[in-house]
């Protein structure tokens, strides 16, 4: 999941950053109301947590601002004042939740995720391919009855692959996607943690999940190719 962070407190973005991409979210970071409104409106994000006072437009002119452009992401607010009506002003706007500094990170996350799972009510529960399924929520993947032990940065990749079945998707858009957003190595990297993948959810398996799409990049198909059953002897 992508999650834009607007907040003009360096330390407290640092730590906000930080902990989110340990949870498997993709984090870009913005220190101003400019700089948050900008990102917010020339890029997609499954979720943004914006703080109220920040430097050139406040929290609330930027709420304001995207719901005039129909611009519907899901919004929680960071604000250092604990009043109904800061709230109110808050919801009256189109934010959709509130914390009150300090906030607990735990608080923070689980409300995250429930604000992208409210936006998003026909996202499946279970994303599968075959007899390989993965649960966004509880961070299990599974194929058949097996439980398969990825890594956060290998989760974020197969559920991205997921999320857009049967589709040839490049090194770039995965990379934009699924990692940090000031990464600024290189693309083949992609090509590593699709090897590690295979690895572990097709080769023990004897399956095909992950297509290479030559001068593209890679495609999840939804019909796996599996090693054919041996042929029963007639009579």
């Amino acid at each position: 999941m992508r999650v834009l962070v607007v907040e003009d407190e360096a330390r407290l973005a640092n730590v906000v950053r930080r902990g989110l991409e340990l949870e498997g979210f993709v984090v870009v970071t913005a220190a101003t109301g400019e700089d948050g409104l900008w990102h917010a409106t020339e890029d997609t994000f499954d979720a943004i947590v914006l703080n109220i006072m920040l430097p050139g437009l406040n929290g609330y002119e930027i709420v304001r601002a995207l719901r005039a452009k129909q611009i519907w992401t899901p919004i929680l607010m960071l604000t250092a004042k604990d009043g109904e009506y800061d709230q109110a002003d808050a919801f009256d706007l189109g934010a959709d939740d509130y914390l009150v500094k300090p906030f607990s990170f735990v608080v923070l996350v689980a409300r995250l995720r429930a604000l992208v799972r409210r936006a998003a009510p026909a996202r499946p529960v279970l994303l599968t391919a075959g007899d390989l399924s993965l649960d966004p929520a509880r961070r299990r993947v599974m194929r058949g009855n097996e439980e398969l032990a990825l890594t956060p940065r290998e989760f974020g990749v197969l559920e991205f692959l997921l999320r857009n079945p049967d589709t040839a998707l490049t090194k770039g858009e995965i990379l934009r996607n699924v990692w940090d957003a000031h990464y600024d190595g290189d693309e083949n990297i992609v090509e590593v943690y699709v090897g590690y993948l295979r690895r572990k959810i097709d080769a023990p398996f004897g399956a095909h999940t992950i297509d290479t799409v030559r001068g593209v990049g890679y495609r999840l198909t939804t019909r796996p190719e599996t090693p054919e059953s041996p042929e029963s002897p007639e009579g």
